[in-house]
């Protein structure tokens, strides 16, 4: 399906695809993301929020494709869902890396957040989904993650990469200094979460980011540490 552009709409849009939190006995379906997003979107400008609830693959694949159905200039995919070993939210990671590579350069989307535990340590998997497709950057957790604090990074990191113009995405300098700018409010060494173990995870080991800048000859690339150097340099010592 080609891109649908409504008269009048937004030039960027946030899709957000959310599995129920529970965070606690009453959480019916309660906590969301969405409230935060709207904020984002309300303080850049310019920028629609849409929402889809998912509960397994097959949901998930519905909920992608009604999500997805209009197009605009830039477009982040927000997954926010539990996330254990190589699922998030009874869905497996690659498959839904997959599917988002497949459908980000028709529909324009540039970045995909993984606001889900221990997804970060998917690195690898990220890098290879993303070659070759019209996705420019990826972002999770590699820890568990205390929600409201992960929310609000998420929401700095997507309010950061959907201000970027489209030539933007052409320099990995300036996808990274992006990074950058959201994460530097936030201390490195504070406790984000556990490792598998229940030892505990600073922000500094749990966060990865993936780069891959538009163009010939780019790759994509695990560009965490050098997201990390230049948010050093936003700081006091």
């Amino acid at each position: 399906m080609g891109i649908i552009k409504r008269r009048g709409s937004s030039t960027n849009a946030i899709l957000v695809l959310e599995s129920p939190w529970g965070l606690d006995e009453k959480d019916n379906n309660r906590s969301s993301v969405v409230p935060f997003m709207q904020g984002i979107a309300k303080y850049t400008g310019d920028t629609e929020v849409f929402h889809a609830n998912f509960y397994d693959k097959k949901s998930f694949d519905y909920a992608l494709d009604c999500i997805t159905r209009e197009g605009f200039k830039n477009t982040i995919i927000y997954i926010a869902a539990h996330g254990y070993e190589d699922k998030i939210g009874n869905v497996k990671v690659d498959h839904i890396l997959g599917e988002v590579s497949y459908i980000s350069q028709r529909q324009n989307i540039t970045g995909l957040l993984f606001g889900s535990c221990f997804i970060g340590k998917k690195t690898l998997e990220m890098e290879v989904y993303i070659q070759e497709s019209g996705l420019r950057w990826c972002m999770g957790y590699a820890s568990s993650c205390n929600w409201l604090e992960g929310t609000m990074i998420d929401a700095a990191i997507i309010g950061a990469m959907i201000s970027l113009e489209n030539g933007d995405f052409e320099s990995r300098d300036i996808i990274n200094s992006a990074f950058a700018n959201a994460i530097a409010p936030f201390a490195d060494n504070f406790i984000i979460g556990d490792d598998y173990s229940g030892e505990a995870v600073s922000i500094r080991d749990s966060l990865k980011f993936v780069c891959q800048p538009e163009g010939k000859g780019h790759r994509a690339k695990d560009v965490t540490d050098d997201v990390f150097e230049m948010a050093n340099t936003l700081r006091f010592d």
